[in-house]
């Protein structure tokens, strides 16, 4: 029977193997040792390099390397053993070297104490492994797992080779990173013949060296079981009893323990009703609450005799009941476990709302004035030129690289997505209704008392659905229940509904100052008016209920037409229509309409043919074609050996295309005949991101153009980037250095272990959540994208509680960054130090003390922003730079 040599290979290992490589020719283990080392000496002193004697012998360089530590190390061992018996028999030193042929120095140096031990280290570590994959069947050994054990990255890999040598298999895969949509590779070892296949489809049973807890009380979602309120103890205030102005908010009576906000004054909440139901809304005190009335729910719906009609089904999930990311006030029990102390679930507590992005999208920004989009579109721009500047005059070009590396990748992403600079105070704020405020004015205390600001809610139509109101902060009922409240508004209720059919359960806005007019807006179309999709399509007795990914489906293409329509400049009767189409529905899955009558009153088919070229819609410009998906083949980085992922000359990302295909399987509809065919594999991207010239995407229109010279802007500075960190070179290592800065050296070694055994915790993080989430899936394969993304956070969230990942940052010190400055860190480790800290604090380190002044070119940008409208204190927040700076550098 032929056997092919490279099966041959992994089956028995470099060191097992005889023929035409005749070391030990079948002899025992030290003489293949011997023969295997002076095969592979003989060709280095013939000058072949290690890849090229690696390529001959059918495998890899770390292989290689891996097989020369095994032979070293064994040889060695039977050298201590071959002395230590010598001298048991009462030779000396030198009678021992002239037996063996070695130096009575390499003697000694054999019979020294703990030499058997560190020699026995590969042998321990190898049989420890085998112990854990005989336990766990399949072992994580990737990157940190070293740290876990408590061994050199060299000697596991060295005992993962001694394994494969007795037929242990190692597996690579990839999971999805539930965080970054990106892949977590996953090295494996796994019994002699386990094929990667099995591996693949038991991947949740993956597991570390090092154990983790299981449980900790909590659902796979993190989700304690909730308190449940009982219904007496709630109001329900129906439509026509004014519940319709406050729709979605819940008044709570303060002081009762059970229905606590905890530091909030307001909040969003989920509060578990009877244990079947769940209030889903605004949560915040109030006084006046009837006897015997703990909760209050406004809701615009009508009374059935029935208050759980007015409240949401909990979800069929015990690990998540309510199908929302939330946290629970919980205290210890006295057996130490966590347990609810109150009823409330917070999804976004009263401060989170400051934390979200002050970025302005294209959503809204493409529907303003061209002049308006350009200015603030520069303004991010010069922002990122600004960080490559800086970036670029750093000294130490470890940093330099790394710093250009996440600049180039968040440049490519920037330049997909679209966004553009805030607006001067810009924030945004949840809604809360004071019907005691004219329709006219907000209760806005984070702003001046009598500016004019407007209100933008995302998504909306366009401008005829973002109202321009007056601060009025002397409103005494407003005063009353906000106070100074951090990220909250208070509005009439018809302000609401102007803002593309907001409620109150926790609906957000931009606020904006727009004394100068900058932000256009426009009288609500009259064909909008009173317009009620809830009783204009009622269902019928029979009709198939929309699914929650049928309505994320609908929701895309209508939101796309408008898009389209409204850049392309749809008459406002067209612009009502797509409208009316599109509040239908957005109801159309919890009220069961009848979307489809709806698109046929609106013409809706007829309106894409016309702004979009197809009766089935899709996408016609490029701020709707941007992020649309699109399917590459299956591909990686280009390989070091054919010169790496980065274009020398362009900075360009260069792909190595797999070629690898699936088969894919059709059964034909009209006779039930089956079919297999080979299709290529491939990635997902964007039309965006794979597209060199942004200009191909647009259909001509002026405020295209600006976005599209905005992107191929942002393009041309990540390649810029990346073609500047390929031709920085490496910091130079001094061993003196090492030597004088010992302990920094040491301290920084210390931190850097501490943060490398996260990276085994955040690959079993990212396996458990992910077997969660095919898991949930599977039981709810309608789910749309924006619940499977919930599930997805708080999945990973739990897995990472679970495990104990979590990233801990390496603070470096002063004299720790002279030592890295001096040579002190070899490139390797210095680069693995730069992954695992913080690099706002690396670059203002690394950054030339004597730069006391802005550049030039963060002078013109401040100067720009001062003209947009930006007071001196917004400029410098943006820039960076301290308020003295930026009046210095400007006037000198």
């Amino acid at each position: 029977m032929l056997i092919d040599e490279e099966d041959y290979l992994v089956h028995y290992g470099i060191l097992r193997r005889s023929g035409r490589y005749p070391w030990g020719s079948g002899g025992d283990e030290e003489s293949n040792n011997r023969g295997f080392l002076g095969y592979v000496d003989g060709l280095r002193k013939q000058g072949m390099s290690e890849a090229e004697i690696a390529k001959g012998l059918g495998t890899s360089t770390t292989q290689l390397r891996a097989a020369r530590s095994i032979a070293k190390n064994q040889l060695k061992q039977a050298d201590i053993a071959m002395a230590q018996r010598l001298a048991d028999k009462g030779y000396s030193n030198v009678a021992i070297g002239q037996r063996m042929g070695k130096s009575e120095s390499s003697v000694r140096a054999l019979l020294a104490p703990g030499e058997k031990d560190k020699a026995d280290v590969l042998k321990t570590t190898a049989n420890m492994l085998k112990e854990q994959v005989d336990q766990k069947k399949y072992v994580d050994i990737g990157v940190g797992a070293e740290n876990h054990i408590g061994i050199s990255q060299t000697k596991l890999a060295t005992a993962v080779a001694m394994l494969r040598e007795e037929g242990y298999e190692v597996h690579k895969l990839k999971v999805e990173q539930l965080g970054t949509g990106m892949q977590t590779e996953l090295k494996v070892l796994a019994n002699p013949g386990t094929t990667q296949k099995e591996v693949w489809q038991n991947r949740d049973q993956i597991k570390q060296v090092a154990n983790f807890s299981e449980d900790g009380g909590r659902s796979y979602l993190g989700i304690h079981e909730p308190l449940s309120i009982d219904s007496k103890r709630i109001d329900v205030r129906y439509a026509h009893q004014g519940g319709a102005e406050a729709d979605g908010v819940i008044y709570v009576r303060p002081g009762v323990k059970d229905i606590s906000l905890g530091a909030n004054r307001y909040a969003q909440v989920r509060i578990a009703v009877n244990g079947t139901h769940y209030l889903k809304g605004m949560a915040m005190y109030k006084d006046d609450l009837p006897h015997g009335v703990d909760l209050m729910f406004n809701t615009n719906k009508e009374d059935t005799g029935n208050k759980l009609d007015a409240m949401k089904k909990m979800k069929d999930d015990p690990d998540n009941p309510f199908g929302a990311v939330i946290r629970q006030i919980v205290e210890k029990d006295e057996h130490g476990k966590e347990r609810p102390t109150s009823a409330m679930n917070i999804v976004n507590d009263e401060g989170d709302w400051e934390r979200w992005s002050k970025n302005l999208s294209s959503q809204f920004l493409s529907k303003q004035s061209p002049s308006l989009a350009k200015t603030q579109l520069d303004l991010g721009y010069d922002r990122r030129k600004n960080e490559l500047d800086e970036i670029l005059a750093l000294t130490n070009p470890a940093v330099r690289k790394k710093l250009l590396e996440s600049f180039a990748d968040s440049s490519d992403a920037a330049s997909v997505h679209l966004k553009a600079a805030a607006l001067p105070r810009q924030k945004t704020h949840v809604i809360l209704p004071v019907n005691a405020m004219k329709e006219t004015e907000v209760y806005a205390p984070n702003f001046r008392n009598g500016e004019r600001v407007v209100l933008v809610r995302h998504p909306h139509a366009g401008t005829f659905e973002i109202p321009e109101l007056t601060v009025n902060n002397r409103n005494p009922t407003a005063k009353a229940l906000l106070g100074n409240a951090a990220n909250a508004i208070g509005i009439h209720s018809k302000v609401a509904q102007r803002l593309s059919g907001a409620d109150f359960d926790g609906d957000t806005v931009l606020v904006i100052p727009n004394n100068k007019g900058l932000v256009k807006t426009s009288r609500p179309l009259e064909k909008l008016k009173d317009f009620d999709p809830v009783h204009a399509y009622p269902g019928y007795e029979g009709m198939p209920t929309m699914t929650a990914h049928q309505k994320g489906h609908q929701m895309g293409l209508v939101s796309n037409l408008i898009t389209d329509m409204t850049i392309k400049g749809a008459s406002s009767d067209e612009l009502a229509a797509a409208v009316r189409h599109s509040m239908v529905v957005i109801d159309a899955e919890k009220h069961n309409l009848n979307y489809k009558q709806s698109a046929l009153d609106n013409n809706i088919s007829s309106l894409m043919q016309k702004y979009q070229g197809s009766k089935t819609g899709g996408a016609s410009t490029i701020i709707s074609r941007a992020k649309s998906e699109t399917r590459v083949p299956e591909r990686n980085p280009r390989p070091a050996a054919k010169g790496g992922p980065i274009d020398r000359e362009t900075g360009k990302k260069v792909y190595d295309y797999t070629g690898a295909t699936r088969t894919v399987t059709k059964v034909s509809k009209r006779t039930g005949e089956v079919k297999t065919e080979e299709v290529l594999k491939t990635d997902r991207s964007t039309k965006l991101a794979e597209t060199e010239n942004a200009h191909i995407l647009s259909s001509g229109t002026v405020i295209e153009k600006i976005y599209a010279d905005h992107s191929n802007k942002l393009k041309t500075l990540a390649n810029q980037a990346r073609k500047e960190l390929v031709h920085t070179g490496n910091v130079q290592y001094s061993p003196s250095a090492a030597k004088t800065y010992a302990s920094e050296v040491a301290s920084l070694s210390s931190k850097l272990n501490i943060a490398l055994r996260n990276a085994p915790l955040e690959r079993q993080a990212q396996i458990l959540a992910n077997a969660i989430v095919s898991q949930k899936r599977r039981a709810n394969p309608e789910m749309d994208n924006a619940e499977l993304k919930k599930i997805k956070a708080q999945a990973l969230a739990e897995a990472r509680t679970r495990t104990g990942a979590g990233k801990k940052r390496i603070d470096i010190s002063d004299n720790e960054w002279n030592a890295i400055q001096a040579g002190a860190i070899s490139n390797n480790k210095l680069d693995q130090i730069l992954n695992n800290a913080d690099l706002d604090k690396v670059k203002a380190l690394a950054t030339p003390k004597s730069r006391l002044l802005m550049t030039d070119s963060k002078k013109a940008a401040a100067r720009a922003m001062l003209d947009a409208g930006y007071t001196q204190a917004e400029v410098a927040d943006h820039l960076g730079v301290s308020l003295t700076t930026l009046k210095t550098s400007l006037h000198g």
